[in-house]
């Protein structure tokens, strides 16, 4: 209950001169009411008949509303200077009665207090007394800043204070301190209006501080975790995964924190049995507010070994958060039991921790362990925290997985991709081939790009590029079918637009199998199909919605090569067209997929103009580094899809390598063709391959001329076999047999068949050929002209 002191002045006559706050708060009357009114007029009690002007002794005043008031009311005479008396001074003390606003105020479970323009205290309330640790008498006339610490919250409040005090207008704003009683940190809501007189001046600050701490953590824990969602989990990479975890974390949820896991998540393999009964942990990241992070005992990459009590290896084992600390026997068994972490806890002035240990569990499998450290002084960590911890926890342990199992399913890919493509390319003298296989680092995974470069009959070479729609295992495994495919209908020596035509067949039959039935399954994939015959140095090549090739000629210039684009295999029912171009000798082709030359921000037809550029730019290097060369300033910065480059530098055999000669239909002509060959061998210097080349022209020729039909053409070709074909107007392909002991014909294939390293046939556009290869004697002996 407050203690009111009253004051009034009255003259000789007994006339009100004076008139103090006090007296207007027990009598109702202001000043203006008082001031030149008989004091007799606010008496409780009438005054006699005669009695004087000016009361003397105890007296009762009168309330406002005609209600008295029982209080002393002393009168001190004054005196003039003269002697007589000039008046009194009244002066009335009384506890007045604690109105319901009053109790209100005092009561409140808010901090309320309030400053003079001065900033002193005034008034304040229980809470803001316990607030301040002390009573508001002991406050009550003290400036601000003298009752609390010098610091950036203290020098906040006191600033809005003033501004409250000058300006006259309220403000509200949010402060996280510590309150000057001691204990946690506190968030708070502060409002803070002006108190006015009935004219209008600021007489003092009012201030009400609403303790939301519990709301700020809410929002703090609800910012964490939506800023969890974007932050972790930006890449398909482990160690970069844990590094946005304790990123994160430290310092708004810990001073320390780190990221260990099981070797095996590392190795993406599955995981391995426990072996004994420590638990080894590899550490992949830790953050710590301190620069170096100097708590830490284990650095990234290095493995430590956990006892079954340790935090770490309780949440691993059970799956639960483990609220550890300083006093816990378990975590002080632990660091006792470890000499470098006991002694970087002595270096550190041996604090009081407090420790999470949060198990990282995706998909009911345990990964790791994500620890966090905090000093257990002023605030440890709670139940709230834990909830939280498991939260994070949860979703940096899904991100994880993500990234171990897409590194798994990349090195799977890969290791397929690898076994699928060409391991070495086969010897040949009609191209030189240089090759680069660049896998995708994208998110989408490793695609079904692929290469190929296929020896034909007749010094002829097939080069092949691919590209299968899609990306991962799938797409790898579909490659690989597509591949054997292609060699198979290169091994039938087919020309490239029948070739796409039968590939582009079955990429439809695989997609219908694929779908079990249901509707045919998205299965698509584009190819370039070139081949290059040496002797006639001519290039044929057909595309199944597959960029073309771009041709660099021996005098510099470059250019991409004009033929129909074709559409993609697995369409089906549309034509494919061949295009056929003749090259000088050293003429450089280039066979790509769009990744190579396709990006986020750059169409095909830039990053074309770029592959010719670099092509011009490198005339004489070697393939090898050329291939190197056109990829580093051709490749986007950030490719998106695998790449696959061929480069093949083309060679020509000159008319000193091969022989022709047309012959008549006549049986008469194989003895004719026998010699022929015979001669030629001589000139080559490779007299020692004689006897079976006459057999197979023999048979070759005896073969077209009885059963095939005009015009016979044989044709001998050294390179590095020696090659011998026999062309007729038949379309009809001989076929292979073993003859019975009676049979008088059919042995002459196999008699080829035998003393040759391989025979085939191929279709013509006038019938078909028929070839073998045998190999060239030892170099010792030859002689070239």
């Amino acid at each position: 209950m407050e203690r009111i002191a009253a004051v009034a002045i009255v003259d000789a006559r007994g006339r009100v001169t004076g008139w103090s706050e006090g007296a207007r708060r027990l009598t109702g009357y202001t000043a203006a009411e008082a001031v030149g009114r008989p004091v007799h007029d606010l008496l409780a009690d009438p005054p006699p008949p005669q009695a004087a002007a000016v009361p003397t002794g105890e007296i009762r005043l009168r309330h406002r509303d005609g209600r008295p008031a029982a209080q002393a009311l002393t009168a001190c005479p004054v005196i003039g200077g003269d002697g007589s008396p000039q008046g009194a001074v009244l002066t009335a003390s009384a506890h007045a009665p604690a109105t319901v606003a009053e109790q209100a105020f005092q009561q409140a479970s808010l901090s309320m207090s309030a400053f003079d323009t001065r900033q002193r205290y005034l008034r304040l309330n229980d809470a803001a007394s316990q607030i301040m640790g002390t009573t508001e008498e002991a406050l009550r006339g003290r400036y601000y800043p003298d009752t609390v610490p010098d610091d950036a919250s203290s020098q906040g409040f006191l600033r809005h204070l003033k501004e409250v005090a000058e300006t006259g207008r309220p403000t509200h704003y949010e402060s996280y301190t510590r309150a000057p009683s001691g204990g946690r940190e506190h968030a708070w809501n502060v409002e803070m209006w002006p108190v006015r007189e009935p004219t209008g001046d600021v007489t003092a600050v009012a201030m009400a501080a609403f303790d939301s701490t519990e709301q700020h953590w809410a929002r703090q824990r609800l910012a964490l975790l939506n800023e969890a969602a974007t932050a972790i989990g930006s890449t398909l990479d482990v160690e970069r995964t844990a590094d946005e975890l304790v990123d994160l974390l430290v310092p708004r949820f810990a001073l320390f924190a780190s990221v260990d896991l099981l070797d095996w998540v590392l190795a993406t393999d599955k995981p391995e049995a426990a072996e004994g009964a420590d638990v080894v942990l590899r550490r992949i990241a830790h953050r710590s507010v301190t620069r170096g992070t100097p708590e830490a005992v284990v650095e990234p990459g290095e493995a430590d070994r956990y006892p079954p009590y340790a935090p770490p290896a309780l949440a691993l084992t059970t799956g639960r958060v483990v609220l550890s600390g300083t006093g816990d026997p378990d975590f002080d068994r632990w660091m006792a039991g470890h000499t470098a972490r006991s002694a970087k806890i002595e270096e550190l002035g041996a604090p009081a921790m407090s420790l999470l240990a949060v198990p990282l569990r995706a998909r009911g499998t345990t990964l790791g362990v994500a620890v966090l450290v905090r000093l257990a002084e002023p605030e440890p960590y709670g139940p709230d925290d834990v909830t939280l911890a498991e939260e994070l926890a949860s979703r940096a342990a899904v991100c994880v997985d993500n990234a171990r199992r897409f590194a798994r399913e990349r090195s799977t890919a890969l290791a397929l991709q690898h076994s699928l493509l060409p391991q070495r390319l086969p010897g040949q003298a009609a191209l030189e081939v240089a090759h680069r296989y660049l896998p995708s680092g994208s998110l989408a995974g490793i695609g079904g790009d692929w290469f190929d470069v296929i020896p034909l009959s007749g010094s002829r070479v097939a080069l092949v590029v691919g590209d299968v729609v899609g990306h991962g295992i799938e797409s790898s495994a579909t490659m690989g079918r597509l591949r054997t495919a292609v060699r198979t209908l290169a091994d039938v020596d087919l020309p490239p637009d029948e070739l796409l035509t039968h590939l582009d067949d079955l990429v439809v039959h695989l997609a219908a199998d694929d779908s079990g039935g249901d509707d045919v399954a998205e299965l698509g994939a584009t190819c370039l199909y070139a081949v290059y015959d040496p002797v006639s140095r001519a290039l044929t090549v057909a595309g199944a919605g597959h960029p073309p090739p771009v041709v660099r000629l021996p005098d510099g210039t470059t250019r991409i090569v004009e033929m129909s684009p074709g559409p993609l295999l697995g369409v089906g029912g549309l034509p494919f067209e061949a295009a056929r171009l003749e090259l000088p000798e050293g003429s450089l082709l280039a066979l790509y997929t769009d990744g190579l030359v396709e990006g986020r921000d750059r169409d095909l037809d830039d990053g074309t103009a770029d592959l010719c550029r670099a092509l011009t730019e490198h005339p004489d290097d070697p393939l090898d580094d050329l291939c190197d060369a056109v990829v580093k300033s051709v490749l986007p910065d950030q490719p998106v899809d695998d790449v696959a480059l061929l480069l093949a530098r083309t060679r020509a055999l000159g008319p000193h390598q091969v022989a022709t000669w047309d012959l008549t239909p006549d049986p008469a002509q194989v003895a004719t063709a026998r010699q022929f060959a015979t001669d030629q061998l001589a000139v080559w210097g490779l007299e020692e391959a004689g006897f079976v080349t006459e057999l197979v022209v023999s048979e070759l020729v005896t073969n077209a001329i009885r059963y095939g039909g005009p015009p016979v053409q044989l044709r001998l070709i050294r390179d590095r076999t020696l090659i011998c074909e026999v062309s007729d107007g038949s379309s009809t392909s001989p076929h292979m047999r073993r003859a019975h002991m009676d049979d008088e014909g059919g042995r002459g294939l196999l008699l080829v068949a035998q003393l040759t390293q391989r025979w085939g046939t191929r279709q013509t556009g006038e019938g078909k050929t028929i070839w073998a290869e045998q190999a060239l004697p030892p170099p010792g002996g030859l002689a070239f002209p």
